[in-house]
């Protein structure tokens, strides 16, 4: 199929861009299109004006602020994933990123447009509510940050309103007290992911574990309290697969995706705890 008749603009500003989005109704914007484009041309999407926004400046920078690592909403996934130390400043990205599609689509897919794309087995909306990022929004009336774990809301449902920009992601910088972990389980390799698992565990301070593919978003749980009470990793995954309640569909039933949850939150709970 062929995507459905759109007017296509460039801006060269962010308050161009802006513009465009509040003008029209049905207008998208369009950051590295590997999401975007697919679902167009089988017209699951059909924007009336598509806002391209390779050319606005400044949105694809890499920067060190205050003790996190600031990604612009056009960074392209592969240029983060070869970015020099990235593996020390934020280690769970570092250990996501492979997993996302295959490098071709890394080239061109961004770092923004997957956060905002809100696809519920997407590796990095995973990572930014595990670590609680600040998601950087611009609209008309102004900036706001809007928290990893609250970002998401459904599938392809964010907190953006409707005239607003992701305009960079605001990652919290590892310490020494940290520990990371991410796995999971997918049919094929660059595949959508039947369940996937990131672990953010801090000495002494939280445990967070990250659940992909089992619900419409990104669901979090802390589970420093039955860790300090007791709990080994396998009981904590277990807990939380009896917790969970995926659909099944021609891919993987509910119950194998629960005990792609018990066996992943184990493996990545112990290697996390391991290294905090």
């Amino acid at each position: 199929m062929k995507a459905a008749p759109f007017r296509y603009e460039r801006p060269a500003s962010i308050k161009e861009a802006l513009e465009l989005l509040h003008a029209q109704d049905g207008a998208k914007a369009l950051a590295g299109g590997q999401s975007l484009v697919p679902m167009m041309a089988m017209r699951l999407a059909r924007p009336t004006v598509l806002v391209d926004l390779a050319a606005v400046p400044g949105l694809d920078e890499v920067e060190r602020d205050n003790g996190s690592l600031v990604t612009g909403g056009m960074v392209r996934q592969r240029t983060l994933e070869r970015r020099d130390g990235l593996s020390r400043a934020v280690p769970l990205i570092a250990a996501a990123l492979p997993w996302v599609g295959h490098r071709e689509i890394r080239n061109r897919g961004t770092i923004g447009g997957s956060v905002a794309h809100a696809d519920p087995s997407a590796e990095l909306s995973l990572v930014a509510a595990v670590l609680g990022a600040a998601i950087v929004a611009v609209g008309r009336d102004g900036e706001r940050q809007i928290p990893g774990d609250e970002f998401a809301q459904g599938p392809f449902q964010t907190a953006l309103h409707p005239d607003e920009l992701l305009t960079a992601i605001r990652w919290p910088v590892a310490t020494d007290a940290d520990g990371f972990a991410f796995d999971e389980v997918a049919r094929r390799h660059g595949d959508f992911a039947l369940c996937g698992v990131a672990v953010w565990a801090r000495y002494g301070g939280p445990a967070r574990v990250g659940l992909m593919g089992v619900a419409a978003a990104p669901v979090v749980h802390d589970v420093r309290p039955q860790l300090d009470g007791g709990a080994s990793a396998q009981d904590v995954a277990d807990e939380l697969a009896q917790n969970v309640d995926p659909a099944g569909d021609m891919h993987a039933s509910a119950a194998y995706r629960r005990r792609l949850v018990g066996v992943l939150v184990t493996r990545c709970l112990t290697e996390a705890l391991g290294h905090d």
